[in-house]
């Protein structure tokens, strides 16, 4: 039986739109029959290409995205889960004003819409430890279904220690909405990787988990290389189709 818990993170890039010819057609390549489970492109907008394939996991990555037009997208759309902020502990969002946002916004998506929530995708440093810590406290009446988590670092034993951790303070599932490895040996690249989906994978509190990314160029200098799960041209790399397709994982 195949486990579906691996959201694509399909960068928003690869869909075409003014200036950017996008590469809509990778789409067609993704095996939407193994272990994907839905697809999140940091957005409240669907990708195009996706045409129904997969569950779309519209997100709040921002605070401008709880105005219009974004809002009326996330609003409206008829996909069941919803992300709320992307590292809201790196972007200058304080506890108290997504607790305010999440009260005046969040909640009665909810509420009138039938959503599921999932909370603050906060960074795995004391940082955004404390943040989480702080917002959970704000919104105890009220929490999210899901806990939001990102990790990145070159340590799958410590990966998997971070994640046990926040799960004995959370009672909610996990939504591991990033994760990769930030290491420049492509051998512990792939390792961290194999460990980490597998382990998730058997995890019955962790609902899903997206790795890092399905983009064409480096986001920044901080993933590594090796983690890219797309080539420049478009085409996917040797980790994207053993994501997609593998399961349990192996090493190469």
């Amino acid at each position: 039986m195949v486990v579906k818990k691996r959201c694509l993170l399909w960068d928003w890039t690869n869909s075409s739109g003014p200036g950017n010819p996008g590469v809509p057609w990778a789409m067609d390549s993704v095996n939407f029959n193994g272990p994907i489970s839905s697809v999140s492109n940091w957005n409240a907008w669907v990708p195009p290409e996706l045409n129904g394939r997969a569950p779309y996991r519209p997100m709040i990555h921002l605070e401008q995205q709880l105005k219009a037009p974004d809002w009326d997208w996330v609003w409206n759309s008829d996909q069941p889960i919803v992300q709320y902020f992307n590292e809201p502990d790196k972007n200058n969002i304080s506890p108290e004003r997504a607790a305010q946002a999440w009260y005046d916004q969040m909640v009665p998506l909810r509420q009138q819409r039938g959503k599921k929530l999932v909370g603050p995708a906060i960074s795995s440093d004391e940082n955004g430890k404390n943040w989480l810590a702080d917002f959970m406290n704000r919104v105890s009446d009220q929490p999210p279904d899901f806990l939001g988590i990102h990790y990145y670092g070159t340590d799958g034993n410590a990966a998997i220690r971070y994640l046990e951790d926040m799960h004995s303070r959370y009672p909610q599932p996990f939504v591991v909405s990033e994760i990769a490895s930030i290491d420049r040996n492509v051998g512990s690249v792939y390792n961290f990787t194999v460990q980490l989906a597998n382990f998730m994978d058997n995890a019955d509190w962790i609902f899903e988990y997206g790795f890092f990314g399905c983009m064409r160029n480096l986001a920044d200098g901080f993933v590594s290389p090796d983690a890219q799960l797309m080539q420049a041209d478009g085409h996917f790399t040797k980790l994207m189709w053993k994501l997609q397709n593998e399961q349990p994982m192996v090493p190469p």
